[in-house]
């Protein structure tokens, strides 16, 4: 990283939900003297090495571009510590800011956070929302402390979330709202105007990691609970079932539903164009949309057209079997 002395901001972040945040430093006129971004990772089957979308933005715009191992790396803070930023802004960079980085810059370590502070502290904010049904939630703008997703709130926008959002949609949507109000935020700092209150930390709920077999439909869940989870699952890691040993990935749903059912959890109970309707804990769900194991998704009704689909047969994590 080329280091850049002046009035200036240095950026850190790492995956695409960043990318418009920092575009919207530039476009705002403010100077970037410095990204940092995580290191290129191998991804994929064949474990190809990839640069964040951060990294490629920034290589795009001639941007300083930093991608240390480890942020209490002393080199790694006196690279910082030479640019004498007035702001570090964080968005979904991906790990703990070390208070010695904390304390840098002149005016604050802001970060952007895809949640109404103190709900759904944590890594996977917009997931967790929808997975837990609820209907509203938003973007806040903070001060960094120390211990993660405390520090005090500058400003805080709301947004609606649609029974059609998925976590990737909803992603948008809120990012889309948290550029705004990220230039409003340091434009209010810059002018004294901001003040910045404490966030209320008995109400503090967390949004934890998500990881790739919570992806796993459990059939004796309600189906709301699973219809929820589906939306909150895509893209990542997505909702996934098993049919005769296969594994299909379940992309969209809807409740069919929601009384009491003589069938089993998981049962297929009919396989039609319009959608496979399958029994849950406490009626029935009926998935739109599949992805057959190394196939694309597709309607239902594609999905029919090249495959037999059984009644009865019980979905899960195993074999299944045929009633």
């Amino acid at each position: 990283m080329t280091v850049e002395a002046g009035s200036a901001v240095v950026f850190m972040g790492t995956p695409s939900f960043s990318v418009p945040f920092l575009n919207a430093l530039l476009k705002s006129g403010r100077r970037v003297a410095g990204v940092l971004t995580q290191p290129d990772k191998p991804r994929g089957r064949g474990q190809r090495l990839t640069i964040p979308p951060v990294k490629e933005f920034a290589i795009e715009h001639k941007l300083s571009i930093f991608q240390p191992g480890r942020l209490s790396d002393p080199s790694v803070i006196e690279q910082i510590k030479r640019i004498h930023p007035e702001y570090i802004v964080v968005v979904a960079y991906g790990k703990i800011v070390p208070a010695e980085i904390l304390r840098i810059p002149e005016k604050g370590c802001i970060n952007v956070h895809a949640s109404l502070l103190p709900e759904y502290r944590g890594a996977s904010p917009i997931q967790w929302a929808i997975i837990e049904g609820r209907t509203y939630t938003g973007v806040t703008t903070m001060v960094m402390a120390e211990t993660l997703d405390t520090g005090d709130i500058l400003l805080q926008e709301g947004i609606g979330i649609n029974r059609s959002d998925t976590a990737g949609g909803l992603s948008i949507r809120l990012s889309e709202i948290g550029v705004a109000l990220l230039v409003r935020t340091l434009d209010g700092l810059d002018r004294g105007e901001l003040i910045p209150r404490p966030q209320d930390h008995a109400k503090a709920t967390y949004a934890p990691l998500l990881k790739k077999e919570d992806g796993l439909i459990d059939w004796g869940a309600g189906s709301e609970e699973i219809f929820n989870k589906i939306r909150g699952f895509d893209p990542w890691p997505g909702a996934y079932t098993f049919y005769k040993g296969g594994r299909w990935g379940v992309w969209r749903a809807e409740v069919h539903e929601k009384r009491g059912s003589t069938h089993s959890p998981g049962e297929i109970i009919r396989a039609q164009p319009d959608g496979i309707v399958v029994a849950t804990g406490d009626g029935a769900l009926k998935i739109t949309e599949i992805q057959a194991e190394g196939k694309r998704r597709m309607p239902v009704a594609e999905y029919l057209r090249g495959h037999k689909v059984e009644r009865g047969v019980i979905l899960g994590s195993g074999e299944g079997k045929k009633y």
